[in-house]
């Protein structure tokens, strides 16, 4: 299996969530989504983010204004619509629930084998069915 195919399904899992997260916090222009997003150690390429704020632009989760530049052409900055800031909140609740479970999971110390046979032994005491000819 590769580790490298994992890590990336993973990341894109939670790339909508992380951009959402970045544009919520005010308009964002996407260079600077990227360099936050490689700051904080998630890898994207510009040709993956684009079609991405396209996609959530034309599901009314964000809005875009055009803002004369010094050096080039006119940038488009993102913010999120109100019907994206809901689309937000529950991503965000979603996230939590599932970073919680996850982190259960994974900290658990006990082995699953020994927390059967615990309940093995609890269960010794139990009668067992028998089969048995009914009358």
């Amino acid at each position: 299996m590769n580790i490298e195919n994992t890590q990336s399904q993973m990341r894109k899992g939670i790339l909508e969530f992380c951009i959402l997260s970045i544009i919520r916090r005010g308009e964002a222009y996407p260079s600077d989504i990227v360099d936050e997003m490689r700051g904080a150690n998630l890898q994207i390429l510009e040709g993956t983010l684009y079609p991405l704020l396209t996609r959530l632009k034309n599901a009314e989760m964000l809005t875009y204004r055009w803002v004369e530049s010094n050096s080039g052409p006119p940038r488009k900055y993102f913010s999120l619509t109100p019907k994206g800031e809901e689309f937000f909140k529950e991503l965000e609740t979603t996230w939590n629930e599932l970073a919680n479970a996850v982190n259960t999971l994974a900290s658990k110390r006990e082995s699953l084998v020994s927390s059967v046979n615990s309940a093995s032994s609890d269960n010794a005491s139990y009668p067992t069915e028998t089969n048995q000819p009914n009358n």
